[in-house]
């Protein structure tokens, strides 16, 4: 009778015998994903934190690989979503996209919310680096896969995992091994702009027993979106990444090894990729007026976006006979600046209270900036003999320092205002913030502390069926400070704290049917930390806004049980993996835009649901051709129905889909590879990815089409001037098609064309103070055309 421990092991060394890697060290093998039993793919993953291939692993999970990667043509993880079932990215700009799992979803979180936790936790190997509103936007240079891990993940990988689990692992130092790639790339962007890269990695080997891997990066990316206006321009969204990654991997051969690595990145940006429909200086009800083209805005002031990243971690591993000891240890520090034209937001502010044309007409920069500092140390113990028992257990502390401010720096509104409020009436209501020409000021330092202990154990009950049982207790505190002053502001100096603790536990079944075909289920528990909604800005509030929106304070803990099924089978050319699932959700934290107060909240929705399949299926019918399919097929509501006036407002009403969900997305893809020298094989590839419609924020699909009424008599514009906008975004539509030659010099050339007919693909809507300020939509990259060019050795 074969045990669960020897029936991983068979399959792993079936992998490595295959390869001639037999000898090699646990690290290494960890990282190779090849060609065995015919031509089906078998991938070493590490999602239940040991290495295991995906046919073992007993929930839902989708890894891409390397070769994935550069023959996908995919440039960071929005790319490599429409290929994944059941993962969803919102993009809203550089570096503030969104991420959702299996429709577990709360809506359009944006930069003046920082208190909200996310859904989605992203790890950098073993490193923690998610952030709300922020979801990392990694270079994908010399990563050996990205893993999805579906459903809570919270037994192994804490809060911020309630829907879902983004793994980017990347190819660790190799003892004994000299290797070494480059890449070069350039591309042209909607026509008219040109984007390159150049991308460089070298392993070296020091000495028996110690390997450094270092990795170097630049890209320089096209704009696409043109502006009118006193700051306008082709191309205004250009901007750039570089960065790299230096390992140093120390292993004795006596069962002990050290990793320290340092990973730096820099991703600078010169405006968004936003295309507006309506702004308050431009717009059709002006004397002059105005309309927009596709990819088109209006600016007074360039914008800007930076976000500098340094992680610093250390892995230190250790073979304590029958038991592995590994400890964790991070420090990650980011520094990010959203800077964005906030004249339409000041100017419309302006106008409603009355304020002369001075005032309205002032140029005006919103900058956001966020100074993040956190430590976080896992210690776990993990078994590694060969019986029936397998566990893994392990404590886990963070410590988060977040300290988020806006600033509004208006020159010239000091004296507009105070000439009609009064002399000092700026310095009056400024609450200590410097800046009298900024009518709005805030400062909001966060300190979040976090206790885990976790563990999860896995028994072999028959020579087929394993049962794993998992939990993790947390404690959880977090305290913050809010301080506001300005024209715009309430003057606020309050602070709170919030705390949680708790148990989440997941029971899974698997069981082999065959050496091909697997069957799983699970019951497991999600959870996300509640918080303290910042006090609306009242004075920018109509009385009805003020009247909704303003008794939402602090919100509570989400929660979620998901339920799922699934089998996975895998045979001489082809392999299958299919879910469904079903998870109830409680307390779902969902952000509500508050009408005109230029403010955004968080309240717990009592009861919502997902529930849904997602299907992976890969097959080739014959040598060097080869098909994959990946969907999902989504339903996400809401269970629970606001009471009057709030469920118009809100669209918190039963039956109303969860935002940002699209029912139906898949991707079909097909590749031919073909020898064309003795020394040479070239292929030929395609794809088609599919993203269904979706709501940006439930109040959407409520009243939709829906009627934005300016009421801005400014600039030739009646007060009852109105822009009406469906705000269900459509479905879309991506082909890609690439080609290339690999040489076994090591040579590749590869040419591409992403996004073959040009669909400019809406992908959230944006608005400003309810629509009264500025109107318009995050769009995807246009057509992409372009050459890449790699030599390995």
């Amino acid at each position: 009778m074969k045990n669960l421990h020897q029936r991983r092991t068979a399959r792993l060394a079936a992998l490595l015998a295959g390869c001639g890697l037999s000898a090699l060290a646990a690290p290494v093998a960890a990282q190779v994903a090849e060609q065995v039993e015919g031509d089906t793919d078998v991938i070493i993953v590490t999602a239940t934190k040991r290495d295991s291939t995906i046919q073992d692993v007993p929930f839902s999970i989708n890894a891409q690989t390397q070769e994935d990667i550069q023959k996908s043509g995919a440039g960071n993880l929005e790319d490599l979503s429409r290929s994944v079932a059941g993962l969803s990215v919102q993009n809203l700009g550089p570096g503030q996209s969104q991420v959702s799992v299996r429709g577990v979803s709360a809506g359009q979180v944006v930069r003046d919310q920082p208190g909200v936790k996310e859904q989605v936790g992203v790890y950098l190997d073993e490193s923690v680096i998610s952030l709300s509103l922020f979801t990392p936007d990694l270079d994908l240079f010399d990563l050996n896969r990205v893993e999805t891990l579906r459903g809570p993940q919270g037994t192994l990988f804490g809060s911020g995992s309630v829907g879902g689990t983004i793994r980017y692992i990347t190819n660790q130092p190799l003892v004994g091994v000299t290797e070494g790639l480059i890449e070069g790339n350039v591309n042209l962007v909607d026509g008219d702009d040109i984007g390159w890269h150049g991308k460089g990695m070298i392993n070296l080997p020091l000495g028996q027993r110690a390997a450094l891997r270092a990795v170097g990066y630049y890209t320089q990316y096209g704009g696409f979106i043109n502006a009118i206006g006193p700051a306008g321009g082709e191309d205004v969204n250009t901007g750039e990444r570089y960065g790299g990654r230096l390992a140093l991997t120390i292993d004795t051969g006596e069962g002990f090894s050290l990793t320290p690595r340092i990973v730096y990145q820099k991703i600078t940006a010169d405006g968004f990729n936003r295309q507006e429909i309506f702004n308050l200086y431009a717009n059709p009800f002006r004397t002059n007026p105005t309309t927009f083209d596709e990819r088109e805005q209006y600016l007074k002031l360039r914008e800007a976006f930076e976000d500098e990243t340094l992680i610093a971690d250390l892995v230190a591993e250790a073979e304590l006979g029958p038991v592995t000891l590994t400890s964790v240890s991070s420090y990650t520090n980011r520094d990010i600046l959203v800077s964005r034209d906030a004249s339409a937001l000041t100017g419309s502010v302006s106008v409603d209270l009355g304020y002369p044309n001075a005032a309205v007409n002032l140029p005006s920069n919103l900058r956001d900036t966020t100074d993040v500092n956190a430590i976080t140390q896992e210690l776990r113990f993990s078994s590694n003999d060969t019986g029936p028992f397998q566990w893994v257990v392990g404590g886990f502390y963070s410590s988060t320092d977040r300290f988020y401010r806006q600033r509004l720096p208006t020159p010239g509104y000091a004296a507009a205002t105070d000439a009609v409020l009064g002399a000092g009436t700026s310095a009056a209501v400024a609450n200590g913030f410097p800046n009298l020409d900024s009518p709005y000021n805030a400062d909001l330092p966060y300190e979040l502390e976090q206790i885990a202990i976790f563990g999860e154990a896995t028994y072999a009950l028959t020579d087929a069926f394993d049962v794993t049982v998992g939990a993790r207790y947390y404690d959880f505190e977090e305290s913050r400070r809010f301080v506001s002053g300005g024209l715009f502001a309430n003057g606020d100096n309050v602070a709170d704290t919030t705390s949680s603790d708790g148990v989440s536990p997941r029971v899974l079944l698997s069981y082999d049917v065959n050496d091909t075909v697997t069957l799983n289920a699970q019951a497991s528990k999600g959870f996300r930390l509640g918080g303290v909604n910042d006090p609306l800005n009242i004075t920018l509030c109509s009385d009805e806004d003020e009247a909704l929106f303003g008794s939402f304070q602090s919100y509570d803990d989400e929660s979620l049980w998901n339920y799922e099924v699934g089998a996975k089978a895998q045979g001489r050319g082809f392999y299958a993996n299919v879910a469904a699932f079903y998870n109830d959700i409680s307390d779902l934290q969902v952000t509500l835009d508050a009408g005109s107060c230029s403010s955004r909240i968080v309240f717990n929705v009592p009861d919502a649901h997902s529930m849904g399949a997602e299907a992976e299926i890969g097959f080739s019918p014959s040598p060097g051709l080869d098909f994959v399919f990946a969907g999902s097929l989504i339903e996400a509501e809401f269970d629970s129905t606001l009471p009057g006036e709030l469920a118009v407002a809100t669209g918190i009403r039963e039956g109303n889909r969860l935002p940002s969900v699209p029912k139906l997305q898949f991707s079909a893809s097909g590749s031919y590879e073909f020898p064309v020298a003795a020394n040479a094989d070239a292929y030929i590839a395609a794809s088609w990815s599919h993203v269904g419609n979706r709501f940006t924020q439930p109040a959407d699909q409520e009243n939709n089409p829906r009627t934005f009424v300016a009421g801005l008599p400014f600039g030739g514009a009646p007060a009852d001037a109105s822009t009406t906008v469906d705000l269900l975004l459509p479905s879309y539509n991506l082909v890609n098609l690439n080609a290339g030659v690999d040489l076994t010099s090591g040579l590749s050339l590869v040419v591409y064309v992403n996004n073959l007919l040009d669909e400019n693909a809406l992908l959230s809507f944006d608005r400003e103070r309810g629509g009264r300020a500025r109107l318009g939509y995050s769009v995807s990259t246009p057509r992409t055309i372009g050459v890449t060019v790699r030599q390995s050795f």
